[in-house]
């Protein structure tokens, strides 16, 4: 193949592969980003409704922000959580929030100081359901109804 042969070639796949590139970039860039700077925004705001559902030791904000309906498993959960880790006059240093799961689905860091001068560090999971950001803090949940559970062999 000659070179003008070959710079023929390429100009004729780039000219064909040109729509097709265009439509995948045809995202604007700045409202996805704007889209996930919001996103974050709301995270970061679940987490912060956390340190203070921590602070107050208010039991129904904790399941608020966890997303749980507000049954007796979920209290008493709550309960353990505000007793583990409640009242330390938590203030915030850090939220690190990654959608690396998708713009819905994430984790976020957070780092805060107690009264005492102690710094603490939790992870969670974070989601937003029904346009409301919540963080993965109850474990002791049913299985939806319909749902098979996994079985050890």
């Amino acid at each position: 193949m000659t070179r003008r042969h070959s710079a023929a070639s390429a100009a004729l796949t780039a000219a064909l592969l040109s729509p097709f590139l265009a439509a995948c970039g045809s995202g604007d860039s700045t409202t996805t980003s704007a889209s996930a700077s919001a996103s974050k925004q709301g995270a970061r705001k679940a987490v912060e409704s956390y340190v203070t559902a921590l602070n107050s030791r208010d039991a129904n904000r904790l399941i608020e922000v966890g997303g749980v309906p507000n049954d007796a498993r979920a209290r008493n959960e709550a309960r353990r959580i505000l007793a583990d880790k409640g009242g330390r006059e938590l203030s915030v240093k850090k939220i690190q929030v990654d959608l690396d799961m998708g713009p819905d689905t994430g984790s976020a860091k957070l780092t805060a100081q107690e009264k005492s001068g102690r710094n603490t560090h939790d992870t969670f999971s974070v989601l937003k359901k029904n346009g409301t950001w919540h963080l993965t803090l109850f474990t002791n949940r049913p299985t939806p109804p319909g749902k098979p559970t996994s079985e050890a062999e």
